[in-house]
This record gives C-alpha cells, structure tokens and sequence, in this order.
C-alpha cells in the first residue's frame, strides 16, 4: 500500500480522534489507530472499547488497499513537530514494515495487524434517530457538562440525558447538588424517547462539534449511539438505567426572585470566596430592597470578607448560603447579562435562570442550599 497525505490534515484529525485513547487500555491494540486505505478513501478509527471515533479523509496517488495499525504514539509526536508538507506512506503489505517519507527525512517502523482491532457494533432494528444542527447539540452538551457527577454507586448521574419528546429536546445533567435544564423548542422529533451519555464521550463531542457545518444525524438503541457529522463518526456506549423525574426536584412556587447583573455578581463570589472556608466553600448572601450582601469567612484562620452589590430585589430580608464553586460554575454556564435567582427560603433548592433566554431556548438552573451556622 502506498498513498501521500498532507502532514497539517493528518495531524489535526489524528489529535480530534485521539482523545479518546485511554492511557492503560485492556487490549494492546487499542493504543494504536487503524487505518483503513479503499482507493483514495481513507478511514481512521480511534477507540477506549466503550468509544469509537471514526474520521474519513482523502489521500492523493493511492496504491493498493488494506487495513493496519499504528501506534498513536509514534505517529503523533513526531507529526505534532513536523511543518506543514506532503508525507508518503509506504507499507509492505507482507510484513507491515512502514516507511513514511517527507521532505528531509523518513521515519521507519513495524505497524500492527488491523485484524484484532474490535468491530463496531450495530444497533437493533428498533433503532431511534434524530437529525440536530450542530450548534443546537454543542450549546446542549457543553452548558449541562459541568452538572455532571462521578458517582459509583448512581452511575445514571454520570452522564448526560437526552430526554427527546414531541415538540422538544431537554437536555438535562444533575451530580445531586446542582441541575441543568436546558429545553430546546427548535427540535421537533414527534417522538418520546431518550438516552444517557456517558461523561467521556459527552466532553469529546463538545470538542469536536465546533468545528461542524450541516446537521448531525443520531441513531441509538438501548445499548449505543451512533452520531454522525461532516467530518467524523461517534459510536458509544450508553449508560444503563433509569434517569430520576429531574422536573419533580424542581420547586414550583419561589415567591423571592432577585435580578442582578451575572458578571458583576459572579466576580463578587471569586473574590470572597478566597475568604471561604476551603473545604466547604461557604459564601452567604443576604438580600435587602436592590442591595445583596455577599459574605464569607473562615473562623479556623480568623479571614472573611463582605461586598455589597446592587440588585432588583423588592421582597422581605432573605439569607441564604450556597457552595461558591457549585454558583460559579453555574453563572459561567450562562449567556445572559442579567440573571434571575428565585429563593423561597434557606432551606429549598434556588433557581438560577437567565433573564433572556437564547432564541427557541428555556434554560433553568438549580442548586440546593448549604446550612448557615447561625
């Protein structure tokens, strides 16, 4: 076999896929890419055993067809290196001795029988699909991520959940302390069905979207998903199970709703959080007419700080306190200048949402309180 290829496109899709090769993988193989030459098409795969990545590029002056394996390693630091120009590969068909030659040298090594690599397996007949602008997908993945949880023992809430109905997609991650909801009206699948994606391959999805055009088609069972786009295939493994009624958690009734600009209130939070007990993250905020007090300390070593900022708010005094890295991370999960948080009382989850919702979006954030030593 032998074909060229540009050493700037090799790369970058190499790097794409990549990313889903584990560090101790329990097949040998699995450290390796397979390569795959049918003309001038060439497919390469990259896999942990629970993910498959899949990229399809075409080479110039092809000779030959085949499959073989080559370690990510050897292959992408030198390339990570090497100036954009052409790279001839050469392989010997018999003993899969490879040569790749280049403008000032060549490197030579051993490739693998692509044989043993694992085939991908196919969904059942009963197979859902859906077709999502990429755009829509990345917003969906990426603003839910960070709700995720590392839980053994509910390893439901590791994952993201698709929860597909008529008129909508709800995307929708919970770790227990804080939720995502983000409904998105643009979908119109004209079915009720769902999934659960797991944590790994939901943040290699977030990488590659963005770089996306023209929709992306998703097929899955009970078991895996295929996702589809212009440039690269997923299959994944779903996680089991039954995810919890997340719209049960969510309090209906929050008659204290306090409006405040989200970048001014999340950069209050960063600088007295520094003054919060570390283990706990602790910051209090208490609400008067258009004014919140933000306060934490740490009694162990004698620290605490205070900032006052303005807000709407015109309802009776209210305290709270919530984890300062848990509210962050959810300020930073939204677009809007301005947020709503709507309390009921120190003790119930608070609903942090944004005062204008992105066009054919309604996004909803939760987060349970923390008990004030008071």
């Amino acid at each position: 076999m032998r074909f060229d290829v540009s050493s700037i496109t090799l790369l970058s899709r190499l790097q794409s896929i990549g990313k889903v090769i584990a560090t101790k993988n329990s097949l040998p193989i699995l450290d390796s890419f397979l390569f795959k030459l049918e003309g001038n098409n060439l497919t390469i795969t990259a896999s942990d055993a629970e993910t498959r990545l899949v990229t399809s590029l075409e080479v110039l002056n092809a000779e030959g067809s085949g499959v073989f394996a080559v370690s990510a390693k050897i292959l992408l630091e030198p390339l990570k290196e090497l100036p954009e120009q052409p790279l001839t590969f050469d392989i010997n068909d018999e003993n899969l001795e490879i040569f790749i030659y280049f403008q000032n040298g060549k490197y030579n090594f051993i490739g693998q029988k692509g044989d043993t690599y694992p085939q991908q397996k196919s969904l059942n007949d009963n197979a859902v699909s859906i077709d999502i602008d990429p755009q829509v997908l990345l917003n969906g993945v990426s603003r839910s991520l960070f709700a995720t949880a590392d839980d053994e023992l509910r390893p439901v809430m590791n994952g993201v959940f698709f929860d597909i109905q008529p008129e909508e997609l709800v995307f929708v991650a919970s770790d227990g302390h804080k939720l995502v909801r983000l409904r998105n009206l643009s979908i119109k699948a004209g079915a009720t069905s769902s999934f659960i994606m797991p944590k790994k391959p939901a943040t290699l999805l977030k990488n590659l979207l963005a770089k996306e055009e023209g929709n992306v088609h998703i097929s899955f069972d009970e078991n895996n998903t295929y996702i589809k786009c212009s440039n690269f295939e997923m299959i994944c493994r779903l996680v089991e199970g039954r995810y919890p009624n997340y719209n049960s958690v969510i309090p209906k009734d929050n008659p204290f709703k306090v409006t405040i600009d989200r970048v001014t209130f999340m950069n209050a939070l960063k600088r007295v959080s520094v003054f919060s007990n570390q283990a706990s993250s602790l910051v209090k905020l208490e609400m008067e007419h258009n004014e919140m007090l933000v306060s934490a300390q740490d009694i162990d070593f004698s620290t605490s700080a205070e900032e006052r900022i303005m807000c709407s708010y015109d309802g009776s005094g209210l305290t709270i306190g919530f984890k300062a890295t848990y509210l962050i991370d959810i300020l930073n999960n939204i677009n809007s200048e301005d947020v709503i948080l709507e309390l009921a009382d120190p003790s119930r989850a608070g609903l942090i949402v944004p005062a204008e919702n992105q066009e054919d979006e309604d996004l909803l954030m939760l987060l349970m309180p923390m008990m004030l030593n008071e």
